[in-house]
């Protein structure tokens, strides 16, 4: 009988050991809150300095692909940024699109709907920048597809624009002088 007791105290210690204040939540801590006042007599949130400006590259928002197609292209296609759109197309999109832009990914050759073939060798997308401006390939990035998903959260503005520039360069060989390539 001391056994069973013992078993059962054993039990539900833990239960009574979860009610001390050491078990409570880290985010109810005496600390100041995002967006809460350290100054009781002046509740709510500070406000902003005067004259400020948020960080150049951090947020960008697309309402939709038409907004998007609008954009100009604020990052010169030259070769440092074709170079490290390069690299960030060799990280995010070659799994699905290939190395090559085809969609001949290893990822894309799995999917029911094939990726976009990037490059100015399909039929179904010619790329011209008239029917296709940089700003839709951004906002493509940004928004994501019926299958692609967006990179706004993995890529900020301005990588996503190093991918635009060197799709434009590498894979559709724009040329050198082409408009719609370089910043407006």
């Amino acid at each position: 009988m001391k056994k069973l007791s013992l078993a059962i105290a054993l039990l539900i210690a833990p239960t009574f050991a979860h009610a001390w204040p050491w078990s409570q939540d880290m985010a109810n801590q005496v600390t100041v809150k995002p967006q809460e006042s350290p100054d009781p007599a002046n509740p709510g949130m500070t406000p902003f300095p005067k004259r400020s400006m948020p960080v150049a590259g951090t947020t960008v928002v697309v309402r939709d692909i038409d907004a998007a197609k609008a954009m100009a292209n604020p990052v010169a296609a030259d070769d440092v940024s074709v170079a490290k759109g390069q690299h960030l197309f060799n990280i995010y999109c070659t799994p699905c699109h290939g190395k090559s832009g085809t969609g001949d990914g290893l990822v894309g050759e799995k999917l029911i709907m094939k990726p976009w073939n990037l490059t100015n060798s399909n039929e179904m997308h010619d790329w011209n920048p008239k029917d296709y401006p940089d700003g839709y390939l951004f906002g493509y990035m940004s928004l994501g597809g019926a299958v692609m998903p967006s990179y706004a959260n993995d890529l900020s503005a301005t990588e996503r624009w190093h991918v635009v520039n060197y799709i434009r360069k590498v894979l559709q060989k724009a040329p050198a002088g082409d408009a719609s390539a370089q910043a407006k």
